[in-house]
């Protein structure tokens, strides 16, 4: 009985998880996303309703990856501490490149170094997606080292830069207007081929280098799900483009967002049941079960709470964003 109710609540946990981090991939993904894209803008103007497009957002964004981050530590000690022993240096990069957006956000409105400040929200923008590109990679290979493994999670990095790229350009379609609006629909359906092209290199190279996800792949029962996923991403894809070239305000964000969403729902089916493939499984690096069961207590709390104060949040500032004349 003790060990079906561990079982039950280290599962548990590894879904609560996988869901929060979706929450944090999806929205700070897309403020991550603005910010890269504002590197390729000339026009101060625009750079401002860029940053004004999520500037009441971007803070209670990012606090999704503080939940995870604390969630792994309490309930799955033994993963925690193998991550951050292997991903020290692009974790760090990660926090780098945050700080770096914080500090760009308030200091930016600056008359003399306003423009040298919008450079540093961009870098730290890249800086924090290509390393999460690069932790996602070293997950996925297991911390093996060598030439295919270097080589994929390079291009794991490119198709995270490239997703967060889509999530950020579909939002400003849906919150700009004018040549801004345009000028991010283009963007978005560049960013869609590299994300899709990345995507289907990762997947090919997956079956071909990962012993445990390839394993994971041909057992009974899982290939349906997949496929069904691979459906659902193929018709999300659909939408992302029908969306786009028809004008849709709203639609190529949702289509982004759904094509996230299912590509992480693969993901963890894929690494199930394992948290490092190859290594560490899911019942091995959790806690005891009244440190899981008490700390699923903390979370029934607080996880309404923050899901409440987002959608409010986003309610509150619905609609699109017009510039404003500087004074």
């Amino acid at each position: 009985m003790e060990s079906t109710t561990h079982s039950l609540l280290a599962l548990t946990w590894f879904g609560l998880i996988g869901l929060m981090l979706a929450f944090y991939v999806v929205t700070d993904g897309f403020d991550l996303g603005v910010g890269m894209l504002t590197l390729l803008s000339r026009n101060r103007g625009d750079r401002d309703v860029m940053v004004q497009t999520i500037g009441h957002v971007w803070d209670a964004n990012e606090t999704w990856l503080v939940v995870v981050g604390g969630a792994l530590f309490g309930a799955f000690p033994a993963a925690y501490a193998a991550l951050m022993q292997a991903l020290y240096l692009p974790v760090m990069a990660m926090i780098a490149g945050l700080i770096m957006r914080g500090a760009a956000i308030e200091f930016r409105h600056s008359a003399q170094h306003g423009s040298l400040w919008d450079v540093v929200f961009g870098a730290g923008s890249l800086v924090a997606a290509i390393s999460q590109g690069i932790v996602l990679g070293k997950v996925i290979t297991g911390f093996v080292p060598g030439g295919s493994s270097t080589a994929f999670i390079t291009v794991t990095a490119i198709g995270v830069v490239s997703g967060y790229s889509l999530l950020g350009a579909t939002w400003l379609a849906r919150k700009a207007v004018g040549p801004l609006e345009r000028w991010a629909r283009r963007l978005a359906l560049l960013s869609a081929q590299f994300t899709v092209a990345a995507a289907i290199v990762l997947t090919a190279a997956t079956w071909f280098d990962s012993v445990a996800v390839h394993a994971r792949w041909s057992e009974p029962g899982v290939f349906a799900p997949l496929a069904v996923l691979g459906v659902l991403a193929v018709l999300s894809y659909g939408w992302l483009m029908a969306s786009l070239y028809r004008g849709r305000a709203r639609g190529p964000f949702g289509a982004a967002i759904t094509l996230f969403i299912v590509s992480f729902a693969g993901l963890a089916i894929s690494l199930y049941p394992y948290f490092i493939p190859g290594r560490l499984t899911i019942l091995q690096a959790a806690s005891d079960t009244l440190t899981l069961a008490f700390m699923l207590i903390g979370i029934g709390l607080v996880f309404p709470v923050m899901i409440g104060y987002n959608l409010h949040q986003y309610a509150i500032f619905r609609g699109k964003v017009i510039e404003t004349p500087h004074a």
